[in-house]
């Protein structure tokens, strides 16, 4: 399991590298992957979150574990609504963000075979969210307003 790294570390700042190899090494960095959001209780983890700069996150967002390789998402519609997140790398702040309601995910998966997703509510929320971690972007920096919570969860 590895260490989840907080807002100030330069490598959440950077804009990740895709991932070109789909070997051993990467399966190994899948599943501490795993076992660092479940450990964390949380419900997206993006690979800068543990000082690995590639396009990688993995997301459960109460449907299932998924992962998702050099993930690039668009918008399906312009509805959009605001909800809160948080954040393991901004622990205890939460901030409500606006988001699209509906996206569609272009992504890898562990092999490298190419795939595509529609993802509504939750989950088009987390891809969102994650895949800003991967380029450099924090929940923190979209925010309309932010408050102190307890626990975090994305």
């Amino acid at each position: 399991m590895s260490k989840i790294i907080t807002a100030g570390n330069p490598i959440l700042k950077m804009k990740a590298e895709a991932v070109t190899v789909f070997d051993k090494k990467l399966k190994i960095l899948l599943e501490d992957m795993k076992k660092t959001l479940y450990e964390a209780d949380g419900v997206g983890l993006a690979a800068p979150q543990i000082a690995v700069s590639k396009r990688i996150c993995v997301i459960d967002d109460g449907n299932g574990y998924e992962e998702y390789v050099n993930p690039v998402w668009t918008a399906e519609g312009t509805e959009t609504d605001i909800d809160t997140e948080g954040c393991l790398s901004v622990p205890e702040l939460y901030g409500e963000v606006e988001r699209y309601k509906k996206v569609v995910i272009r992504y890898q998966d562990r092999r490298g075979k190419r795939k595509e997703k529609r993802a509504e509510g939750l989950l088009a929320r987390c891809i969102q969210h994650e895949v800003d971690h991967l380029d450099g972007i924090l929940f923190i920096e979209k925010a309309l307003s932010l408050h102190k919570g307890v626990a975090s969860h994305e």
